[in-house]
């Protein structure tokens, strides 16, 4: 008679919650995603990505990265925006926020300054540099 299966370890709620987030990605996330993934910047960027009891909208783990988007709610959330912010700078990391609008309306200036930013980190890690890709380049 064969052994059963043991019962997968239950997943953390965070990591969870994390895949229910990247299922269900807002329409600014998924179009700024097309422009992060594959290493479009010569860096790789993770989505919805946990980082201690938050979830970063986008994360570069390799240079401690977070991108934030916010749309119209975090205007009324500014509060819990600082305070969330100070304790990912506490734990290394820098936080880039970009509004919603800006991302859909504006995408190569926003995409500009995520590439100025991967190039000072990694100009202090001693990585190679690359030329922003301009929009529509894959």
């Amino acid at each position: 008679m064969p052994m059963p299966m043991p019962a997968p370890a239950p997943r953390h709620p965070i990591t969870v919650k994390a895949r229910q987030l990247r299922a269900n990605q807002t329409q600014t996330e998924q179009h700024l995603w097309h422009h992060l993934r594959g290493k479009q910047l010569g860096v790789a960027f993770r989505r919805q990505y946990p980082v201690g009891h938050y979830i970063a909208d986008f994360a570069c783990v390799d240079l401690k990265l977070i991108l934030e988007l916010d749309g119209g709610q975090h205007a009324n959330q500014a509060a819990y925006d600082f305070q969330r912010d100070q304790w990912l700078r506490m734990q290394g990391y820098e936080v880039l926020r970009f509004w919603d609008n800006d991302v859909l309306q504006k995408t190569e200036a926003v995409l500009e300054m995520i590439w100025q930013k991967v190039q000072d980190l990694s100009a202090v890690k001693g990585s190679p540099s690359q030329p922003p890709p301009q929009v529509g380049e894959e």
